[in-house]
């Protein structure tokens, strides 16, 4: 008896060999256009920061996250990922606003930094017992309610004096806070512990492609009040230096979070924070 073998059809086998390749090609593609997008995201549209001190309190507190968009301000090296080097200038470029919250490059160490923008190229900028001053003009700066801040696990209040006990024996810290009305209309909070050394500075005229920011933290900032020196004082910035303008809160955790803990990926975010503007 012969045996006799049936006849394999060639579809059939080799269908599942020319699919696999195929899938493997789409799901690479798929990844080299996901790096695509999310390059030009990061370098032309948005950057994202993490706030690492509490120099911006009360606006920004620290294990706050948000993006900063890029293209208000134009394209610089500042603007680029991993502050590639390309040269002075900048591309499409535009001053800031007096009031604008930016993210910007620290002029002697290149790290980032965030403050406030409060004086422009051609501005006079002084402090005077703790009030600022534009122009020789006083800036507006009105009491309102204190600010209320829990303390969190491993926290403390900048000062002794300012540390509450609450009725459910907790501890907080209640800070003295103010509202200040630049020209034009904008304002904001800030903070202010009493009259410091940075609270009275001379009269400073800032200079063509510079620019003057401050902390809303008045007395716990290293700003445009403090040379430029690596990890401290900022002086006066220049405007190439910018990396974009905050825009918009997508994520704050307190301090009790740990990456090995899932639960307090939740229990310690601050829902109420995310999704605030500036």
């Amino acid at each position: 008896m012969t045996d006799v073998i049936a006849p394999v059809s060639e579809t059939a086998e080799t269908a599942p060999a020319e699919k696999k390749p195929k899938e493997e090609g789409s799901f690479l593609w798929f990844l080299v256009k996901l790096a695509i997008a999310v390059f030009v995201f990061r370098t032309f549209i948005f950057t994202s920061f993490m706030i690492p001190s509490e120099s911006m309190m009360p606006r920004l507190l620290v294990g706050d996250y948000l993006f900063a968009a890029k293209w208000p301000y134009g394209y610089s090296r500042a603007s680029l990922p991993l502050d590639i080097d390309i040269g002075d200038g900048r591309l499409f470029g535009g001053l800031p606003e007096r009031g604008d919250v930016v993210i910007f490059k620290h002029p002697i160490d290149r790290t980032d930094y965030v403050k406030r923008v409060v004086g422009l190229p051609g501005d006079q900028v002084q402090m005077v017992a703790g009030v600022l001053h534009l122009n020789g003009q006083p800036v507006t700066k009105a009491k309102i309610s204190d600010l209320l801040l829990p303390i969190e696990p491993t926290g403390r209040c900048a000062q002794a004096r300012f540390t509450e006990r609450q009725a459910d024996g907790s501890f907080a810290c209640r800070y003295p806070r103010y509202r200040e009305t630049l020209p034009g209309g904008r304002s904001y909070e800030v903070l202010d512990f009493g009259l410091q050394v940075q609270d009275t500075t001379p009269p400073v005229l800032v200079p063509q492609g510079r620019l003057f920011l401050m902390g809303d933290n008045r007395d716990n900032s290293m700003d445009s009040r403090y040379p430029p020196v690596s990890n401290e004082g900022v002086g006066l910035v220049p405007v190439e230096n910018l990396a974009g303008r905050a825009s918009f809160m997508f994520l704050s955790l307190d301090d009790s979070v740990r990456w090995y803990n899932p639960i307090s990926w939740f229990t310690g975010m601050r829902w109420s924070r995310i999704g605030g503007t500036f």
